[in-house]
């Protein structure tokens, strides 16, 4: 008898542990369009680490032009993000996703610049010599360099002396 009794608790346990802790919102956004909308944010996000006075120039917010783009409001779109996130593996998947997306694109951007570098370098050896030299000024200005530990120590080695 006991050991029904706790098979029972056990069963009713683990039940109740499956209970849905963020309600499915209304306007539910389709796994793939929230995908799109996570990775463009992220492209957003690494814009403004980038180059943070690239965004500032733009008048309007950015974040909106990307939910409106998806023609989502911002409360859909926090709705639905909390109710994703609340399924951890499954929102782990989203972001697996999002980061394949950015490194995909990222070995294309990194392909294209190698390509933009060897067309400058061979577009360097084509021109004529006289075009790739600076001009040279006459008189070398050169600037004396100084030590400030040397200083310090030739002031110690003369206070030693007295």
């Amino acid at each position: 008898m006991k050991n029904f009794i706790v098979i029972v608790l056990v069963l009713f346990l683990s039940i109740s542990c499956k209970k849905e802790l963020v309600k499915q919102p209304a306007k539910l956004i389709e796994r793939e369009k929230m995908v799109d909308i996570m990775y463009d944010l992220s492209l957003l996000e690494a814009m403004r680490y980038q180059k943070p006075l690239s965004l500032d120039s733009i008048n309007s917010d950015p974040t909106k032009f990307i939910l409106q783009k998806y023609k989502v409001d911002s409360l859909q779109f926090v709705q639905n993000n909390m109710y994703y996130a609340s399924d951890y593996e499954s929102y782990k998947d989203m972001f697996d996703e999002v980061n394949k997306r950015l490194a995909k694109n990222q070995r294309a951007a990194d392909s294209l610049a190698k390509i933009d570098e060897k067309k400058a370098v061979k577009e360097n050896k084509n021109k004529p010599k006289e075009l790739k030299e600076v001009s040279k000024d006459s008189v070398k200005k050169s600037i004396p360099k100084i030590n400030i530990d040397s200083i310090k120590m030739a002031q110690r080695k003369n206070r030693r002396q007295l």
